[in-house]
């Protein structure tokens, strides 16, 4: 059991979880690509509707624009164009479905018209029919193979039906991000196909992918707050704090108001900003560095208990366990419901070799909370030194109904059951460990110990060389000294 699994530190996120990830509309902008006439002269009129249709579309009159249309398809009922266009008009007003009916028209007019499918696909999206988004994308991608925009959108609506079906979340974002990184393989600069296969990445918990993502937008659009809060979001949930703090200060200064709430929220120099660089550097290694900002984040507010007790953990990861158990001390008088404060005060306990008061507090813990395992294992483990073989046996028990699949508590059940002379009962357990984890070289020579109690030494021997082959130093020293000898020449 490492020290960082027996010192749990009650650590606070930078970001609330809720917030999404994108802000604004920027996951996806789906900005259609509009086709200019290309009809021949003798339909001059349709022509002149279709432009005036366009001048009033583009400055936002999509019921004029969705009338001039109209009349531009009454004269020339074969204009795509005009279709298209209608099509676009009728999507930005929301009318999505009419949207559809226009692409559809347009596609049967002109069955490789790229631009019909695109469109087509994003009203699709909109409506909510993501797989008859993927379906139209498919292919547009299949006639023009070299769109990033439809790369993009595609990884988009993959991205948005994870929620819409019952499939392999993790296996649809990842063909999401596969068509980003097309889009971006055809267009370096592409910034969108940057922001969304960021948020993808950020989707599978793979904030450094999605840090590198957010930081080539930043490259793109220097000039862009959405691009600097992005990138701060992802920072804060990988545990990079000061530099989300850093990112939300510029996207602060650029405009963005969300990122100025978050910035006073969390980074303006309060007690719970020093609270969060100290875990950041605790859980990256600095811990002299978190010290410094725990004791900065106490000076603040003196009634931080978890300031205190995260305290107590660096001191305890640095050795100082009388400085820990004063800080978690601390902790326990602000708040005395804690179980962790009296768990991870009892580990430094046990460290210093007061088992007895480990016990104390790791009774304590478990009055609080009764469900905490890793209590009953570690006041097992202070039983066991204390020579309590039988107490130790009952909290290792307790553990393993409370968890049954923790390997270390079955091997040190094994341990006590071994020194009542129970070698059966041990190598049972031991053999269990094994079954969790099979990598477990400990637990392999352990069981060669019971086994040699029972006077199986081929048994006791096959287990010590297994324990050597799986990296047991002790073991190996054992194997090749004088004393190895009968074991090392068994075949």
């Amino acid at each position: 059991m490492t020290r960082r699994t027996t010192a749990l530190a009650a650590a606070l996120s930078l970001l609330p979880l809720g917030q999404p990830l994108l802000l604004g509309s920027t996951t996806a902008v789906a900005t259609a690509a509009v086709v200019l006439s290309t009809q021949a002269a003798h339909a001059q009129s349709a022509e002149d509707y279709l432009n005036r249709g366009n001048v009033k579309r583009k400055s936002g009159d999509y019921q004029g624009a969705i009338a001039d249309y109209t009349k531009a398809i009454d004269i020339n009922p074969q204009d795509t164009d005009a279709y298209n266009n209608r099509g676009v008009a009728k999507r930005k007003s929301g009318d999505y479905q009419g949207a559809i009916a226009d692409f559809t028209k347009a596609i049967e007019i002109n069955p490789q018209d790229t631009n019909a499918y695109y469109n087509r696909g994003i009203a699709k999206r909109k409506s909510g029919d993501y797989q008859g988004a993927i379906a139209d994308y498919n292919e547009a991608i299949e006639i023009d193979p070299k769109n990033a925009l439809i790369y993009n959108n595609r990884g988009f609506a993959k991205q948005l039906s994870v929620d819409d079906q019952d499939a392999d979340a993790y296996m649809l974002i990842q063909e999401a991000i596969a068509d980003y990184t097309m889009a971006i393989s055809i267009n370096p600069q592409f910034a969108l196909a940057y922001t969304n296969r960021g948020a993808a990445k950020s989707d599978l918990k793979d904030y450094q992918g999605a840090i590198a993502d957010f930081a080539k937008v930043v490259e793109i659009n220097p000039h862009d707050p959405i691009a600097y809060s992005n990138l701060a979001l992802a920072k804060g949930r990988s545990g990079e704090v000061e530099g989300a703090c850093v990112d939300l200060k510029e996207a602060t200064n650029l405009g963005d108001e969300y990122a100025s709430t978050l910035f006073n929220n969390n980074c303006a120099q309060s007690d719970k900003y020093y609270f969060d660089i100290g875990n950041f550097k605790s859980n990256s290694g600095d811990y002299q560095g978190a010290i410094a900002d725990y004791t900065k984040a106490i000076e603040i507010n003196p009634q931080y208990a978890a300031a205190y007790s995260n305290r107590g953990v660096a001191k305890y990861d640095l050795g100082d366990y009388q400085g820990a158990i004063a800080d978690y001390t601390k902790a326990i008088e602000i708040n005395p419901q804690d179980p962790y404060a009296y768990y991870n005060r009892a580990n430094a306990k046990r460290e210093s070799g007061d088992n007895q008061g480990a016990i104390a507090d790791y009774n304590q813990a478990i009055e609080i909370s009764p469900e905490l395992a890793i209590a009953y294992y570690n006041r097992g483990v202070a039983k066991y030194d204390l020579g309590d073989y039988q107490g130790a046996i009952a909290d290792y028990n307790k553990a393993i109904e409370i968890n049954p699949r923790y390997a270390a508590t079955y091997n040190n059940r094994g341990l006590a059951k071994s020194n009542l002379k129970d070698y059966q009962g041990a190598i049972d357990d031991y053999t269990k460990a094994i079954e969790i984890n099979p990598q477990h070289a400990l637990a392999y020579y352990n069981r060669g110990n019971a086994k040699y109690g029972l006077g199986d030494q081929q048994g006791a021997c096959a287990d010590y060389k297994k324990a050597v082959s799986l990296g047991h130093q002790l073991t190996a020293q054992w194997l090749n000294s004088a004393g190895g000898a009968w074991c090392r020449n068994m075949r």
